[in-house]
């Protein structure tokens, strides 16, 4: 009977023991997770401190031109042209949300629902494409439509999914065709279109005289 007694107590025991451990480890994961989030949100503010110098976003005028093309589906994030993982963050670029686009005589007005809203000129337009990722998100080939536009003195990316796909190539090219062609753009940046290929850009030589 005193061997049976004892064996219940060392039982109840190791059980109180396992709780505090299992407690422990709980209360230590918690505080890893707030310790990453606090890393990350500290890192998103330092992001956008040294992004100050970027202009104020236009806004959309109060009498936008005719829609030539709309689109629903979300906004993946902004970067630096040919740089898919360097995120802008500035001016609310850098939330990831639902967009509504209009392309227009007068540009691109991106109506974001519960993010800031942006409008780029068209004279400030340069190009897009069709690619698979930007600012840390990956989707499959030609999954994402990337307009290139230029914001101050900057060359941004900014990467948008439809949720009807198949409508990416129609706005590839009359996004082309409103800035002149998808030309113009790598011309006016010829070391971000390097980059985005992994090439270093390639310097005329000078003939000899």
């Amino acid at each position: 009977m005193t061997l049976i007694i004892n064996l219940a107590a060392e039982q109840k025991s190791a059980e109180v023991t396992d709780w505090a451990a299992r407690i422990g480890w709980v209360v230590g994961l918690l505080l890893l997770i707030a310790l990453v989030y606090w890393l990350m949100r500290e890192g998103w503010k330092w992001r956008g401190t040294l992004q100050g110098d970027l202009p104020e976003l236009p806004t959309a005028p109060q009498s936008p031109g005719e829609p030539l093309l709309t689109l629903s589906g979300r906004y993946h994030g902004s970067t630096t042209a040919g740089q898919w993982l360097d995120r802008i963050v500035a001016h609310g670029l850098g939330a990831r949300s639902r967009a509504d686009l209009t392309l227009s005589a007068d540009g691109l007005d991106v109506v974001r629902p519960g993010a800031r809203d942006f409008f780029v000129p068209a004279a400030a337009l340069r190009g897009a494409r069709l690619d698979k990722g930007i600012a840390g998100k990956v989707l499959t080939e030609g999954g994402l439509l990337v307009i290139t536009w230029e914001h101050g003195d900057q060359l941004i990316d900014s990467g948008f999914r439809s949720d009807h796909a198949a409508e990416h190539a129609g706005w590839v090219e009359a996004v082309d065709e409103r800035c002149g062609g998808p030309a113009e753009a790598a011309a006016t940046a010829p070391d971000q279109t390097a980059t985005a290929r992994g090439t270093a850009p390639v310097t005329p030589e000078k003939s000899a005289s």
